[in-house]
């Protein structure tokens, strides 16, 4: 345990939740993609878990080594102290795309546009602008939920200040 906290420069237990949750989010990335590629008949469902299994832990190894290469590239660049933080990071930016996505649904429905009575023409372009402001308030708080305000409040300027917007 000890040699784990050194090596993800985590200070106090409480922390050790993000080592959890990225485990739990390589596996399921892992376990979709399986389940997305399974052949679709096999002669016996003990295979069928075999494989789900295999190629699960196949591609969670495969997003862990894309992480670690990533982990490298983004530490100085985004100025993080320590390892366990770009997990956080990374986290918050998997579950802001995803629940800004989801979101932007039920909130064309409310308004009262939905694909089946909206060209695809005009309701897609739609969403994609609606998901943007969606976006922008769910990411600063979902990084104040995981304990990175500072760091995507200061990206969230930035990326305003790109599209011509000063905070």
């Amino acid at each position: 345990m000890q040699k784990l906290k050194k090596n993800w420069e985590i200070t106090q237990n409480w922390q050790l939740i993000y080592i959890f949750l990225g485990i739990i989010g390589l596996l399921a990335s892992g376990f979709f993609i399986a389940i997305r590629v399974l052949p679709s008949k096999f002669e016996d469902i003990m295979y069928e878990y075999l494989f789900t299994g295999i190629v699960t832990l196949v591609l969670a190894f495969i997003f862990y080594k894309i992480s670690i290469w990533l982990f490298k590239k983004l530490r100085t660049r985004w100025q993080v102290t320590y390892r366990w933080e770009l997990i956080a990071i990374f986290i918050v930016f998997a579950i802001t795309g995803s629940l800004s996505a989801r979101l932007s649904g039920p909130l064309l429905d409310w308004i009262g546009l939905n694909q089946e009575s909206t060209s695809a023409w005009i309701f897609w372009p739609l969403r994609i602008l609606i998901i943007f402001p969606i976006y922008q308030i769910v990411l600063v708080c979902m990084g104040w939920i995981f304990g990175q305000h500072e760091f995507f409040w200061e990206f969230e300027k930035k990326m305003l200040a790109r599209f011509g917007i000063k905070l």
